[in-house]
């Protein structure tokens, strides 16, 4: 069986991602202005960004995804997954497309944050090589949760795409701003430099509730 096809995000595909986006995070939801402001970096000799979505047969939007990059350093901004196709494979898929992308940005590392107590997300963050290096506290609002700063270096070896998770594993689903990126426009800041990191010299992560996050990576 055929799984979604990922293609370039477009214009046309703000309101059922907006749909998508509300349905899993409907506490801190991205609003239609910041989707339009995302795209409009990504075309053109000085785009920034590249965001994609996954597409059923049914020419359902089943998940999406999107970085930012700037100055040899890439950001997932967001990763989410259709709760109908957690367990797939499909988060894989699309963190694996936006990795592709990192590397013709000529990105050196990516960097992403996932909510301290998205257990299930940070999971597949670490099978792709991606390693903790420290906290922003109460990034998440208005949950006032903290995230798990992440990072990975581009020359680290990443499971194939279309690996699938391990069975009951939904997708992750929080990205984090880019470290020193253009500014967004209409954007709240969803990343920030990385002074404000919280580092710990274990750099646990720590053992937080799970819930059912989708894939996504935002923030």
């Amino acid at each position: 069986m055929t799984g979604p096809v990922l293609r370039e995000m477009r214009w046309w595909d703000i309101a059922p991602v907006l749909e998508l986006e509300r349905e899993l995070f409907p506490e801190d939801a991205w609003s239609e202005g910041m989707f339009w402001s995302e795209l409009a970096h990504a075309r053109g000799p000085g785009a920034t960004r590249r965001y994609v979505v996954a597409e059923d047969a049914g020419g359902r939007i089943a998940g999406y995804g999107g970085l930012a990059a700037a100055g040899g350093l890439g950001d997932v901004q967001t990763i989410a997954v259709a709760r109908a196709h957690w367990g797939s494979g499909l988060g894989a898929r699309l963190l694996t497309e936006l990795l592709h992308h990192a590397t013709s940005f000529e990105c050196e590392e990516v960097l992403l944050e996932v909510r301290v107590d998205n257990t299930r997300a940070q999971r597949l963050y670490e099978r792709f090589g991606f390693e903790p290096i420290g906290f922003r506290r109460g990034y998440y609002q208005p949950g006032n949760v903290d995230a798990l700063v992440m990072r990975l270096p581009l020359h680290e070896t990443r499971p194939a795409a279309g690996t699938p998770e391990p069975p009951g594993t939904p997708e992750p689903s929080e990205a984090s701003e880019p470290v020193e990126t253009p500014e967004r426009v209409e954007t709240p800041e969803r990343v920030e430099t990385p002074e404000r990191v919280e580092t710990s010299e274990t750099t646990e992560t720590p053992e937080p509730t799970e819930t059912p996050e989708s894939v996504e990576t935002h923030g």
